[in-house]
């Protein structure tokens, strides 16, 4: 196994995205679907995964970022790592893996929403603590000189590595954003649940999972968080009102009303939007109504800028 090193012309990132970065695999299909549905539609194929979603929006809006990720050296690994640096971010720092396939996740959503999806991250998972090093080796950070920017952490990684990275010196100094792949993958989050430096960004069922109870709304869901330790919370729960939690108080909005044409990737577009608005000094209230602008026009087919 090797590791892409760092290069001298490498740009220095404004956020790293520590997570996912694979290739999705998107089936839509314009009418409602159920179990066994078999309908005309559109198979698309592009560059995918919590990190990267974050990641590419991210870019839109101007910033930088950084994948710190594991991807194979195989042909579908070159291609991946081709086409993320052509929509704009920096792949300098990825693990690469020769005995390792390039990880894939697989979705079908129809008129009325996700059908289903399963999400092959198996390599990422396998590479382990290998995509930190730029964090240890000196080329971003090290323990003596912890890494201080943004970082977007999905939970793609597994339970024992997000248990590391919350008690690890290389991320004492990180403003750290969180998000699970998945609310298969939201308990994977407890170590961030009373961390002082993340920020958690979940829907309403993922929200549920951390808490270990079921929620009607982003606000109860915030709420609860905070009770549990939780430093701040956003919580969404798609069409319907979003929240951000503190210890100042917790805010509501709700998001703009649009026709749905995909949701894969609205939850990491929210997320990105609003750390693009907070890190140009927005407000609560603005970030928020910024990060639900953006996935409403992501959601009914617009990009989000």
């Amino acid at each position: 196994m090797t590791a892409t090193s760092a290069t001298s012309s490498a740009t220095h990132p404004d956020i790293l995205c520590i997570g996912s970065v694979l290739w999705d695999i998107i089936g839509r299909a314009p009418s409602h679907m159920r179990q066994g549905s078999d309908v005309p539609g559109r198979i698309s194929r592009l560059p995918g995964g919590v990190a990267w979603n974050i990641a590419m929006t991210l870019a839109r809006f101007g910033l930088r970022p950084a994948a710190l990720s594991a991807i194979g050296q195989d042909v579908e690994g070159d291609e991946l790592m081709t086409a993320c640096r052509e929509m704009g971010a920096i792949m300098d720092y990825v693990y690469r893996s020769a005995d390792l396939p390039t990880d894939t996740y697989m979705a079908v959503e129809g008129k009325n929403g996700l059908i289903a999806a399963i999400a092959d991250a198996h390599s990422l998972e396998a590479a382990g603590d290998k995509i930190l090093a730029p964090l240890e080796n000196g080329t971003l950070g090290s323990g003596a000189a912890p890494y201080g920017g943004l970082i977007a952490l999905d939970g793609n990684l597994t339970q024992r590595l997000l248990d590391q990275i919350a008690r690890s010196p290389l991320f004492a100094a990180a403003d750290l954003r969180v998000a699970p792949a998945s609310p298969g993958k939201a308990e994977r989050l407890m170590p961030f649940l009373m961390h002082s430096r993340a920020v958690l960004y979940v829907n309403l069922e993922e929200a549920g999972y951390l808490c270990q109870t079921e929620f009607t709304s982003s606000e109860a869901a915030a709420e609860g968080l905070l009770a549990r330790g939780a430093a701040r919370a956003l919580v969404t729960d798609g069409g319907n009102a979003a929240s951000d939690g503190t210890a100042e108080g917790v805010i509501t909005q709700q998001p703009p009303a649009v026709l749905v044409t995909r949701v894969t990737g609205a939850g990491d577009t929210f997320m990105a939007a609003h750390i693009v608005a907070e890190s140009q000094g927005a407000s609560r209230d603005e970030a928020l109504s910024r990060a639900l602008t953006a996935a409403a026009k992501y959601v009914s087919g617009e990009h989000a800028t």
